[in-house]
């Protein structure tokens, strides 16, 4: 049996940490004299004592954390977090079930941006604020976890990014606190770079600090119900927020470890990055794509046409879900290819979601290596990533990513058409999920309306699509296989 007791260690922590981290909103709150402060009160109580509860009873020194425990405290710290994030949702003025309010923390934590609110532009300043929190730490987390944790692990071919110095064994602790804090530094200074030119552009404070942090996280909550649409009005009286946005997306959707070698001054090895570079040539063609398209078919000029494009396709390819428009309206060819872009996502290492560009690289190299040795039988060949060779275990780890990832949005989007969404309504909503996109596609779930009209059981299964995709599916799986709780 998996020894739990550092599990459960590390959870309550986490727990105890993010009822601590409920007392900003709620200060927000007493600033404005709303009375949702209160709600923010009592969940930081309860979180805070069930999470001292749970650390006092399993108190000890954790030198390591072995691989299957690794597995086991991924998912159970987000499950964790989400459930105690959901709590003050229920207990504002805001009133959400406890089904919605699970939908919403499990959406900020992973960074999805999907939401059952509406009245955001109305709504208590703690609850806005605490929405954009979790994002900004569903993304710092994922960053720290697919740097620190997965390439251990071995998921979907993460291993490819395990950092030389790493030690090779089972050990998953020794030397993550540096990778951490470094991780955190520059998160942090990003999103302080994003706020100061936001406001500098004319967003309130208020707005600023709330979109930057969903901006570098890639998360896609905003504090106002047209998204960034409202920024773009004329009433607004703010700059090019949307180039602002477009340029943070691009960089919380690259890989945190170049932004790491670059400040120990190994500047050449980050830009030779081959996923960075495949990543950017990706963006800028579907920019390009798009553009090209409303700009001859809605007689946008040129610039605008561009702007538009570029911002929402990044948005949609980062997993961003920011929407500046309804961009549905922009025809059938638009609608398809955004449905399509939505699983690419960033690179490994970063805030960003969906396949990740190096495992189409790798799918890519693994196509073409086929081919040669088909044509070649006698002749050694070997596919390189970044002037490593790839091993067939990465091959292996990558292609069963590819089919368990399609498989569980073929069976999620199933699930959805069980109870009477449309085609496009439920094959959007289980793309988007397990994209941690945020917006679907179609009048219901697309980038003008929302989730809250969904069956109870849809949002359960959206939930479950949400942190699958953001865990990056075998971490949760591999759990529910009888040989990981034998010896």
């Amino acid at each position: 049996m998996i020894d739990l007791r550092p599990v459960m260690l590390i959870v309550g922590i986490f727990v105890m940490a993010t009822a601590a981290l409920m007392l900003i909103p709620m200060v927000a709150d007493l600033l404005a004299n709303h009375r949702d402060w209160r709600a923010f009160a009592g969940a930081a109580l309860i979180s805070g004592s069930v999470g001292a509860a749970m650390a006092a009873s399993n108190w000890g020194r954790v030198d390591t954390i072995t691989t299957r425990q690794g597995f086991l405290l991924t998912g159970a710290s987000w499950l964790a977090i989400v459930t105690a994030a959901a709590i003050p949702l229920m207990l504002g003025v805001r009133g959400l079930s406890f089904t919605d309010a699970f939908f919403e923390a499990m959406s900020g934590l992973t960074t999805t941006g999907a939401t059952v609110v509406t009245g955001l532009d109305t709504s208590p300043p703690g609850f806005l604020l605490w929405r954009s929190m979790l994002q900004w730490i569903g993304g710092v987390g994922i960053v720290i976890m697919a740097i620190a944790i997965l390439p251990f692990l071995s998921v979907g071919g993460m291993q490819l990014f395990r950092l030389e110095s790493s030690d090779p064994s089972e050990k998953l602790l020794p030397g993550a606190s540096q990778i951490a804090t470094w991780i955190i530094w520059i998160y942090v200074t990003f999103t302080a770079t994003c706020f100061v030119i936001y406001w500098a552009m004319g967003m309130s404070g208020f707005d600023a600090i709330n979109h930057a942090m969903t901006t570098i996280a890639t998360g896609g909550f905003s504090t106002k119900d047209a998204s960034f649409g409202y920024f773009l009005t004329p009433e607004s009286n703010t700059g090019p927020v949307d180039v602002v946005a477009t340029v943070f997306m691009l960089i919380g959707a690259l890989p945190f470890g170049i932004y790491m070698l670059a400040l120990r001054g190994n500047l050449s090895r980050s830009l030779s990055d081959s996923q960075t570079r495949f990543f950017l040539a990706a963006a800028f063609l579907f920019s390009l794509v798009i553009g090209l398209r409303i700009i001859v078919l809605f007689d946008f000029d040129i610039v605008t046409g561009f702007r538009l494009a570029s911002f929402n396709a990044v948005s949609i390819m980062t997993g961003t879900g920011y929407a500046s428009t309804d961009y549905s309206q922009w025809g059938p060819f638009a609608v398809g290819f955004f449905f399509c872009i939505m699983f690419v996502g960033g690179c490994a290492g970063s805030t960003s979601c969906g396949l990740k560009i190096f495992r189409l690289q790798v799918a890519v190299a693994a196509l073409f290596l086929y081919i040669r040795r088909l044509t070649h039988p006698h002749r050694v060949t070997v596919a390189r990533y970044n002037g490593r060779p790839l091993t067939d275990e990465v091959f292996l780890s990558v292609l069963s990513f590819f089919f368990i990832y399609f498989a569980t949005f073929a069976t999620s989007a199933v699930f959805l058409s069980l109870y009477g969404l449309d085609t496009v309504t439920a094959l959007s909503a289980a793309g988007t999920a397990i994209a941690n996109v945020g917006p679907g596609l179609g009048e219901i779930v697309g980038p003008a309306g929302n989730f809250s009209s969904l069956p109870i059981a849809v949002k359960w299964t959206l939930s479950l699509t949400m942190l699958l995709g953001r865990l990056e599916l075998l971490t949760i799986l591999v759990m529910l296989t009888p040989s990981f709780w034998s010896r």
